[in-house]
């Protein structure tokens, strides 16, 4: 099965749940949590708080040398998005990736996924945790503040106590 068959399929519509694909064309789901989505949100309301000279995606499907993964919010440049935005699954990463960090996520599977997104293109990758706190990522490692976002070190997670 592809992306697009994916997408096109009724069965798949309207799911409460993250769909990716594997390297091998198999569909691997998460459910997600109501706090999972709540960070979502939170992080995509920064995101375009800070910065207007951009988009935000939710669930962004990523084609990767392991099939296709979504980052739970990306945040991608207008030049991006006119030369890559209308594509399903995106054939490039946008400039910033994030994963909204779960119980059941392994280290290596973030590890993993982190290493995809910057084959694809991605100039950062964020790790939200649980509590609303951000880890930042480029190509080298770990940063201590995101280049795109210098004020952005912790999503507002007032609501979440």
């Amino acid at each position: 099965m592809n992306w697009q068959e994916i997408c096109n399929d009724p069965l798949f519509r309207d799911l409460p749940y993250k769909i990716e694909l594997n390297e091998w064309g198999k569909i691997v789901m998460s459910p997600a949590s109501s706090k999972h989505s709540l960070l979502q949100g939170l992080i995509q309301d920064a995101l375009r708080e800070v910065r207007k000279d951009g988009f935000v995606y939710q669930e962004c499907p990523v084609q990767t040398s392991k099939g296709v993964k979504a980052a739970d919010v990306a945040w991608a440049s207008a030049e991006f998005v006119r030369t890559f935005g209308h594509e399903s699954p995106l054939s490039k990463a946008p400039e910033i990736c994030v994963e909204v960090l779960s119980p059941s996520n392994s280290v290596r599977e973030m590890e993993e996924k982190r290493e995809l997104y910057f084959a694809r293109g991605a100039h950062e990758v964020w790790l939200c945790g649980e509590n609303g706190k951000l880890s930042f990522y480029d190509c080298t490692g770990e940063i201590l503040s995101s280049r795109l976002f210098p004020d952005l070190a912790r999503i507002e997670t007032d609501c979440l106590h």
